[in-house]
């Protein structure tokens, strides 16, 4: 699908992020990025995300939370860092 992450971009990405030691489990951080990149590339509103991306509110709000973390910055050089696959 045109907004979600390749595998080899998401291997690059997941040491990046938080982990959530205890508590209600969270929905999955793969699943909510992918929510969080069609939101921006689509420029919808957060309240148009499409339910497969899980609840608006825990894509909005791991976004924000990210970001005052400063985890952006090192997703966006993981990004930055990842190369994809040579298909033999």
């Amino acid at each position: 699908m045109r907004y979600e992450l390749a595998d080899y971009e998401w291997v690059a990405i997941k040491p990046m992020l938080p982990n959530k030691p205890r508590g209600v489990p969270r929905v999955n951080d793969r699943r909510v990025l992918n929510g969080i990149f069609w939101v921006l590339r689509s420029g919808a509103p957060w309240r148009d995300l499409p339910d497969h991306f899980g609840p608006y509110t825990t894509c909005y709000n791991r976004f924000v939370r990210w970001r005052r973390a400063g985890v952006w910055g090192r997703i966006i050089d993981a990004l930055a860092a990842a190369t994809m696959p040579l298909s033999r």
